[in-house]
């Protein structure tokens, strides 16, 4: 939920060289594309960034999809974030409106990016969302029941920044000495199911005796719950239709609002990492990509041009 982000539980920062172990060329197609379209099913193919090519793929199952993404991609850095929201999509739509400039206003201000300048910029787009709670649960009091999970990853100067916030959850793959696909959790859940989330959540509500509810055999707070990538998605459909005793091709049959009682909203962004691109210049589109939306844009990653070329020439 969006008060916890001045309490961000986790930053982890890592060498990419680490991780850049893998092509697209190394992943397996994915042939297995129905005849029946699925309406609610968007994604876009491989488009470039400054380390290697990413994929997006969103599908929807509430009314109004909840979830928000977003990909940002500069000369020198790529910004990708996750944005699961619940009670309605006012909470992630504000942290992709706000929570990319707010980094990259931090970073200017600042003269690089950090864990603390990710933690400054998570902080400022919960100050500006409570401050909209304040000024509209007048006219629209629902707004203060919604939020949302926050996932970004960073990658600046050949350094791989993740933080989260929610359930939502980052995970990085390698090739293994056998040439097998490796995955490594890069992020740690939080959600009602964990004793100490639940402590920490009615230490902070103590007037509040149903801050955390056990509804259905599964813990929720306030009782709500909370080219590769198309692929990623599919195989979650086909897992979620098998549980209904379905087939998959029924599934996407099923219209929106009916459907979230199959599956949630799901977003999947799978960034590949190309080995031989780091410590070289390359030159990537500057452009922002908005999920499920389809909208493309110029990014704002150019704030960052004279910063870089600031620190190159104090090196």
């Amino acid at each position: 939920m969006l008060s916890w982000l001045k309490r961000i539980a986790m930053a982890c920062w890592r060498p990419v060289r680490r991780y850049a172990r893998m092509s697209k060329d190394e992943i397996l197609n994915d042939d297995d594309d129905s005849a029946t379209p699925d309406s609610l099913l968007w994604s876009r193919d491989l488009e470039k960034h400054s380390f290697g090519e990413f994929s997006f793929a969103v599908v929807q199952a509430n009314e109004v999809i909840e979830d928000h993404s977003q990909v940002e991609t500069g000369r020198d850095a790529t910004f990708i974030g996750v944005y699961d929201g619940h009670g309605g999509p006012d909470a992630a739509r504000f942290i992709s409106d706000h929570l990319f400039l707010n980094l990259m206003r931090h970073a200017k201000e600042r003269g690089t990016i950090s864990e603390d300048i990710i933690r400054s910029a998570f902080s400022a787009t919960e100050d500006g969302f409570l401050t909209l709670v304040r000024r509209s649960c007048g006219i629209k009091p629902l707004i203060a029941a919604v939020g949302s999970c926050c996932l970004v990853g960073v990658i600046w100067r050949g350094m791989l920044y993740v933080a989260n916030l929610g359930d939502s959850r980052a995970v990085i793959g390698s090739l293994g000495r056998s040439s097998n696909v490796v995955a490594e959790q890069l992020t740690r859940d939080h959600n009602a199911s964990m004793e100490e989330v639940r402590q920490e959540l009615k230490s902070l509500h103590p007037d509040d005796s149903h801050i955390v509810v056990m509804k259905r055999g599964v813990w929720r707070i306030k009782g709500i719950i909370q080219g590769i990538a198309r692929k990623l998605v599919k195989t979650a459909l086909n897992v979620a239709a098998r549980k209904r005793e379905m087939r998959y091709d029924d599934l996407k049959k099923v219209d929106r609002g009916v459907r979230r009682f199959f599956h949630d909203d799901t977003t999947v962004v799978v960034i590949f990492i190309d080995h031989e691109l780091l410590g070289n210049s390359t030159s990537a589109p500057e452009m922002s990509v908005r999920g499920f939306n389809d909208t493309v844009g110029p990014s704002n990653f150019n704030i960052l041009q004279g910063i870089d070329e600031n620190a190159r020439s104090t090196i």
